[in-house]
């Protein structure tokens, strides 16, 4: 990773996506980032908005800067996170993806398929979308617009 501005991370996962978790973790850490593990740390079949909500709370409250949600094809953890308000989740799959999230969307957090990618490019993801910029402009504009008609629970 660059020596780029550090932030706090909130991680949260399922079963399905423990290993993937486990190995972003290590990366985040060894770049100088905080990490907050929401969960789950065993490979137990467990429910996955049992701990992709907190994580995602966590951010949408300002405790953690970005989070990254993790599962067994990454579509659940996204749609869990993304009913907390303030919150932006993109499921990702290559690193354009993630860097697209960013600069477009300004996504303050990523849902990663632990059984759609290899460890590598998850790790890869991670750091393109912490590296990329958000643009703003027009994208700051239907940004706003999502905002305004999405409803929260």
């Amino acid at each position: 990773m660059s020596e780029s501005k550090k932030f706090s991370f909130a991680l949260g996962c399922d079963h399905a996506g423990l290993k993937y978790k486990e190995a972003i973790k290590i990366d985040l850490l060894a770049a100088g980032h905080e990490v907050k593990d929401f969960g789950t740390f065993s490979e137990e079949s467990v429910d996955y908005p049992d701990f992709v909500r907190p994580a995602a709370e966590a951010v949408g409250r300002g405790l953690a800067d970005l989070g990254v949600v993790l599962g067994g094809s990454g579509n659940g953890e996204a749609m869990a996170a993304n009913k907390v308000k303030g919150i932006r989740c993109a499921l990702c799959w290559s690193e354009e993806t993630a860097r697209l999230a960013k600069q477009h969307n300004d996504a303050n957090m990523l849902s990663l398929g632990e059984r759609q990618i290899t460890e590598e490019l998850a790790v890869k993801i991670v750091r393109e979308w912490i590296n990329a910029t958000f643009e703003g402009g027009r994208h700051a504009r239907r940004i706003s617009m999502i905002e305004k008609t999405t409803s929260h629970q």
